[in-house]
């Protein structure tokens, strides 16, 4: 069994403004790094992981190296990790894509296992790049526990696959900024044990 903890990333400002991010290297804001300080204590207290992975975008790595320098551990970036490519809607925000592509941002939100984003992934694309990843750590460090540090798009798609659910129940799942969750695999059995903790970023609000 590998316990895994899935982190995601601390607030940027294009989360405080709800834009698009995708594969745009948006730096983590000064919450942000608050809120990451604040995980990698949390984390420090709980467990001992073995190895630290993020998305190779720099608001994940931020985000891991806050926690992995609790341990003493570099962090691995691995490019499955990597947030959803938007293609054509990067950067703009929901109204301006909807403005260009108001059938597609419709079913972006209301049927997103069929969504077919201008120029970028489709979920089925991303979740099996995010949990090819999964299980070739999982395999790789049974019987410890890792971190792995995402982004909301990838994150939810990883629960919703532990979970046995379809991309359709996407938006039934929340990833805030730095929650915490943690599951356990073994072979191709998985077992969810937290989701979407913010309890250790209290005190910063």
């Amino acid at each position: 069994m590998t316990r895994m903890i899935l982190v995601r990333h601390g607030q940027t400002e294009w989360n405080r403004v709800e834009r698009f991010r995708g594969r745009a290297d948006v730096p983590l804001d000064e919450t942000g790094l608050a809120q990451a300080g604040a995980t990698g204590r949390r984390i420090a207290a709980e467990w001992q992981p073995a190895a630290v992975y993020s998305s190779p975008l720099s608001r994940a790595v931020k985000t891991a190296e806050a926690i992995a320098g609790h341990f003493g551990l570099p962090v691995q970036v691995h490019p499955s990790l990597t947030d959803i490519d938007y293609g054509e809607w990067q950067g703009l925000t929901p109204d301006e894509a909807r403005e260009r592509w108001p059938g597609a941002v419709d079913a972006w939100y209301n049927v997103p296992q069929i969504a077919r984003i201008p120029g970028g992934e489709t979920l089925d694309d991303l979740r099996d790049r995010a949990m090819e990843a999964v299980c070739a750590l999982a395999a790789r460090h049974e019987g410890q526990t890792i971190v792995l540090v995402g982004h909301t798009v990838v994150n939810r798609a990883i629960l919703l696959a532990v979970l046995g659910l379809g991309n359709g129940r996407f938006w039934r799942l929340r990833q805030d900024t730095c929650a915490i969750n943690v599951f356990e695999a073994e072979g191709d059995v998985f077992i969810l044990a937290l989701l979407n903790d913010t309890c250790h970023l209290r005190d910063l609000s």
